[in-house]
């Protein structure tokens, strides 16, 4: 595409360039009555971009549920918003940069935290926690660990500086990925129940105001980029990718909190993807009012720059406001102390159009309810994915024993210990963490001066939604609420992050359609509604053969719970002299498990099926026990497996035990090894009273070890030392990382 500043001629065909359809850019014309221009092109383009009008999504994303009696904010704001007691709200979203970290994976990643940071705080919050979700390609592909290496280092970078702990997050690798990772990032923030902000703006001739950083270059046609397939000219879309600057950000939150402690704001709202244009015509949008920009008043940091750059531009850390006229010169003074751009940009208007004004010319004249209410919307045809075969165990060889498969199990990269990562995060800043990454199924974040805490997570396992994406989204939530529970949590509310790939092909938008009627059914059965999200469609790669390759449908899922008393939280870490028994039933499925792939080297199957009575009456019971005080440690069964969980239970707190056999009809492999749902191994002080209490409520639980000693004794006959085996599961990031520099790492 021509530079803006040659000015090129709008048709259809520039109209293309900039992501719209035919059929879209001619409804453009008949809204407008005339040839746009090119920064009502920009406009359009944008807005009508997948990742900003959901036009695929939207009519799937309506089935999930959003209500509930501690809900305050659903989706529709810039994060949603539960109440937590004592006055207080949780604040939290999850959103996605995944083309842009692919490109520029430090930068990308870097931006991804700082948007996020600023959807919260925009609310009124102050962060107190992020996370992340992230997927990469083969470890084999030397790409793989540039990209690794920078995504961790931006996401470090950015959080670290900015002064809000990270505090847990994933990590998977699999081929689907190479060229196309998924960085997810997810903020909480905490405000108080009745200083809540929020977008819609009132009050014609409130001043508009734009604070924070300058704008430049940097971003533009982010969203369109972030709405379309990457091909071989990848990195020629750097130009797209936003520059963040962390120490600006920590400037512009305290700045933001101070001036919401007054009654100076009406609306407020981030300038995130397509920068000035979306933040404006949302605004507007949403109050019913027009919106009247001066673009010779926006803060520049490069000259010559055209309105269509001013508008389109995705620099970071601003954001943009509409002020009580009587409180601009107080606002003005809170921004100037923490030296930042402050200048009134435009003024709220009652024509219900957006008029864009740059050096004195009329750049943008765009009636603002059909840019909202005539974006398009689209029924995709969709295919439903075939039904995989349930595996029967007995007929799957175990060609190495526990003992080979759990030295293997446990080194492998999905499986292995993430210190590395996190290790680069600071996990601890602020003083209120109390479970950091690694001790416990979730993260732990006390509320300062309280005895109450947020439990926080990040879940999805992608290769069961890719057999099976209703299945697979079912299990997503379910596991991130077992996650909550598993600390002692009681589960609120989640945040979604639906990472997918062409929506115009029927199969993909197959897999989103399912995957949306699981997570669906699985929030209404553990009353665990959906507060907020995201939607990153075209995660595709075109491949120079001529093929395409997809990512695995991914719906990724931010949790959060409550703990009334954070005095009750339990963490996996085993202690001695305990015994340990799982809760729920095992019946030894091995469809899809990481032992499947990992040992036998096969990637089949059906996944495990998701029971959500069951999930909730065993997450209800072992929740119980643990606020009660009978549960030492606690930890789900998910990927590996009992022995598996066991094990990190046993490396987490350098503690042995001795496991019993399993139940003869079930091979052993696959009992100690399958991925059953809705599992918990828990360490207690008496076996025998738990059982007792799970039978009486009508459920399952077996005692199947007993801890002590420095070794892990197996079934069949294998000794282990845990101290061995935690250097084995310790062994993989900092082995594979210590040549990046030498194959053109970063």
């Amino acid at each position: 595409m021509d530079h803006p500043s040659t000015s090129p001629v709008v048709n259809q065909a520039l109209a293309a360039e900039f992501g719209l359809s035919a059929d879209e850019y001619g409804r453009v014309l008949e809204i407008m009555g005339r040839t746009p221009t090119l920064t009502e092109l920009g406009v359009f383009s944008v807005m009508w971009s997948e990742h900003c009008s959901y036009k695929s999504s939207r009519v799937w994303l309506r089935q999930l549920p959003t209500k509930a009696p501690w809900v305050i904010h659903g989706p529709g704001e810039n994060a949603g918003v539960v109440d937590i007691g004592d006055g207080l709200a949780a604040v939290f979203k999850m959103e996605s940069h995944n083309h842009p970290s692919f490109i520029e994976p430090y930068q990308g990643a870097a931006t991804g935290v700082g948007g996020i940071l600023r959807d919260v705080f925009t609310m009124g919050a102050r962060p107190i926690a992020n996370l992340n979700a992230l997927r990469f390609g083969s470890p084999d592909n030397a790409v793989t660990k540039r990209i690794v290496d920078g995504v961790v280092r931006g996401i470090g970078g950015y959080g670290n500086c900015v002064g809000v702990p990270t505090v847990g997050g994933e990590i998977n690798f699999h081929p689907a990925y190479d060229g196309n990772p998924l960085v997810n990032a997810m903020t909480v923030g905490i405000a108080p129940v009745d200083r809540i902000f929020l977008s819609a703006a009132a009050g014609v001739g409130n001043p508009v105001v734009y604070v924070g950083s300058k704008t430049g270059r940097d971003g533009i046609h982010g969203a369109t980029m972030a709405s379309a397939e990457f091909g071989a000219d990848a990195d020629e879309k750097r130009p797209t990718v936003q520059v963040g600057d962390p120490f600006t950000e920590k400037l512009l939150i305290e700045a933001c909190l101070e001036l919401m402690a007054t009654d100076a704001i009406v609306a407020i709202q981030d300038m995130g993807a397509a920068g000035l244009t979306s933040s404006s015509v949302e605004m507007a949008g949403k109050g019913g009012v027009g919106i009247e920009l001066d673009l010779d008043r926006v803060p520049a940091r490069e000259t010559g720059m055209t309105a269509y750059e001013f508008m389109l531009s995705e620099s970071q850390e601003r954001m943009l406001m509409v002020l009580r006229p009587d409180r601009e010169d107080a606002a003005r003074k809170i921004f100037e102390k923490w030296e930042l751009d402050f200048a009134v940009i435009g003024r709220l208007t009652d024509t219900g159009r957006i008029v864009v004004r740059h050096h004195g010319a009329v750049e943008a004249d765009i009636p603002l309810a059909p840019l909202a209410e005539q974006a398009p919307l689209y029924h995709r045809p969709t295919t439903e994915t075939k039904k995989h075969e349930v595996i029967n165990a007995a007929r799957v060889e175990d060609r190495l024993g526990l003992t080979s498969a759990l030295w293997k199990l446990v080194a492998c990269p999905d499986l292995c210990s993430r210190a590395w990562v996190w290790d680069q995060y600071d996990s601890t800043v602020g003083g209120q963490t109390v479970k950091r990454p690694g001790a416990a199924d979730a993260a732990v974040v006390k509320l300062e001066g309280l005895t109450r805490a947020l439990a926080l997570t990040t879940d999805c396992t992608p290769r069961y939604c890719a057999a099976d994406p209703e299945t697979g989204g079912r299990q997503a939530i379910a596991e991130a609420w077992r996650n909550l529970t598993a600390v002692g949590a009681r589960p609120l509310a989640i945040t979604d992050n639906m990472n997918f790939g062409n929506p115009e092909r029927p199969e993909v938008m197959g897999e989103f359609a399912a995957a949306i009627r699981g997570m669906a059914t699985a929030c209404e059965a553990l009353e665990f509604p959906v507060v907020s999200g995201n939607v990153s469609l075209y995660n595709e790669t075109r491949l120079p053969s001529g093929g395409v390759r997809a990512i695995l449908p991914t719906p990724a899922i931010g949790g959060l719970g409550v703990l009334d008393d954070v005095r009750k939280v339990v963490g996996i870490a085993l202690g001695p002299w305990l015994d340990v028994v799982v809760v729920g039933e095992t019946k030894g499925w091995l469809g899809q498990s990481l032992w499947l792939r990992e040992i036998a080297g096969r990637e089949e199957g059906a996944p495990p099926p998701v029971d959500l009575v069951a999930e909730k009456a065993v997450g209800n019971f072992v929740r119980a026990q643990i606020l009660a005080g009978n549960v030492r440690a606690c930890h789900d069964v998910s990927d590996g497996g009992l022995l598996v969980a066991l094990a990190e239970m046993a490396m987490a707190g350098l503690t042995g035990a001795r496991v019993f056999t399993g139940p003869r009809e079930i091979p052993g492999h696959a009992y100690w090894f399958g991925e059953d749902q809705g599992r918990y191994v828990l360490a207690v002080p008496d076996a025998g009273s738990l059982i007792r209490a799970a039978e009486a409520a009508g459920l399952i639980a077996v005692r199947i070890g007993t801890s002590g000693g420095q070794d892990l004794t197996l079934p069949d006959g294998g000794t282990i030392s845990v101290r061995a085996l935690r250097a084995a599961h310790e062994r993989f990031f900092p082995s594979w990382m210590e040549d990046r520099h030498g194959d053109g790492g970063e």
